[in-house]
């Protein structure tokens, strides 16, 4: 069966009340360095940090009447601490907690997604060593080429996903960034010392400058590798959607007692879950636009990107996490059918065997040229129909006179094609 998204993490972690305590979070590590400082009074400080509490009903009534939720949060944190508010987000401004809570969110959902990653990989990592020497044809142009193995696929998906998996590390670290730069960046009301102690008891690192934002190139740069992860799942899913088709059914789709295909035709078993997949993939590339769009900004800063970062982010890592789950649990329940596999090596009459036939008579002393034109002409006779292919070659007297059958027959054996899997193997998973 395939297994269903049941993790509820993401959709907690985007949450109103983890998004509103991650800004606590962040205003409480505000006020702790302020006391360390002596911006703010120590016990005042202590107090805060014992007192300070959200409603998220208040902060959505506030921010009903206010029409700014930084302002609605504040006014319900006040409650909370009373006359020692005047000591809460003193000398922020609104993007000093929100673009630093949004770098913590984004980092701990990159998290997340690298931990299915993780999970993915070693399924891929089973199933390449599972089906090492499963021998199947390999297609180019959609059109038969050479033998190759379904483990060789599952290997070549295992290393781009080492790669995807580099990609968003590399942008977990360029936006696991803070900043309490101020209005316009410059540090006008709170001292980048204060920014550094806030950044390390947060686990981010200071943005070396800033406006009144965070550059969006950061964020940006996490949407493109949350999207090229998303690319390379819907390519996995595309070729088990062919391996499916009716005239190949290589591979196919886990299909659980009780599922139906199709509310007219009973006999229907469909790739539906890599369909989903592939339409996930297509939604997920389309916040590529947005993001990208993002970092132009006027000036010091304006507010065109937040509206749509509010969709993006969650939505973007929500959906590649479901997706990694989702193509996970199909890959790991794959239905191989190698009877079907030796069926299709078989279809074309030996015509897979061209380039080993054609490397066999240069090796004879004919010129490549000439080997070529011979090798093809009865390729195209073994295309129309008229015979198998090695047998059309071997009535030919310019192969039957260097080559016996044994020697071609041996030549265009399909194992011959797989010698250096093993040192593929060895190269990709070192």
């Amino acid at each position: 069966m395939i297994p269903r998204y049941t993790r509820p993490k993401m959709a907690a972690h985007w949450s109103d009340e983890n998004r509103y305590a991650t800004w606590l979070k962040v205003e409480l590590a505000v006020v702790q360095a302020q006391a360390e400082l002596g911006i703010v009074p120590k016990e005042a400080a202590a107090d805060i940090v014992r007192r300070a509490r959200f409603d998220v009903q208040r902060i959505e009534a506030v921010e009903e009447e206010v029409k700014h939720d930084v302002i609605a949060f504040t006014t319900s944190v006040a409650d909370s601490i009373g006359e020692l508010s005047r000591y809460f987000h003193y000398g922020l401004t609104s993007s000093d907690v929100v673009d630093t809570a949004l770098a913590l969110l984004t980092r701990d959902a990159l998290d997340l997604i690298l931990e299915e990653v993780d999970n993915f990989r070693a399924i891929l990592k089973r199933q390449a060593f599972a089906y090492k020497g499963q021998v199947m044809v390999g297609r180019t142009h959609g059109i038969h080429a050479e033998p190759t193995t379904l483990g060789l696929k599952f290997a070549l998906w295992y290393a781009e996903m080492g790669r995807n998996r580099k990609r968003l590390r590399a942008a977990r670290e360029s936006i696991a960034v803070g900043k309490l730069s101020g209005a316009v960046g410059t540090f006008a009301h709170l001292p980048p010392a204060l920014e550094e102690l806030v950044c390390r008891r947060l686990g981010l690192k200071p943005d070396p400058i800033s406006t009144q934002v965070i550059q969006r190139d950061r964020h940006a740069e996490v949407m493109a590798a949350l999207a090229l992860a998303g690319t390379t799942l819907e390519k996995i899913a595309t070729e088990i959607r062919h391996l499916q088709k009716t005239e190949l059914r290589e591979v196919e789709e886990p299909f659980s007692k009780g599922q139906k295909g199709s509310s007219a035709m009973p006999h229907k078993r469909n790739p539906v879950g890599c369909e989903n997949v592939t339409g996930l993939a297509r939604l997920l590339r389309s916040y590529l636009v947005p993001a990208y769009e993002n970092v132009v900004l006027w000036h010091e800063r304006d507010i065109s990107h937040s509206s749509a970062e509010r969709v993006i982010l969650p939505d973007a890592t929500t959906l590649l996490d479901y997706m990694l789950n989702r193509l996970g649990g199909i890959l790991d329940g794959l239905l191989v059918y190698p009877e079907a596999m030796r069926a299709s090596l078989n279809k074309t009459r030996g015509l897979i065997f061209s380039q080993q036939a054609l490397l066999a008579l240069t090796r004879s002393g004919l010129s490549r040229e000439r080997a070529y034109a011979v090798v093809q002409e009865q390729a195209m006779r073994c295309w129309s129909g008229e015979g198998d292919f090695l047998d059309l070659l071997l009535a030919q007297p310019e192969v039957f006179e260097r080559i016996s059958p044994q020697e071609l027959r041996k030549a265009c054996d399909p194992g011959g094609y797989l010698t250096h899997v093993d040192e593929i193997f060895d190269r990709v998973f070192e």
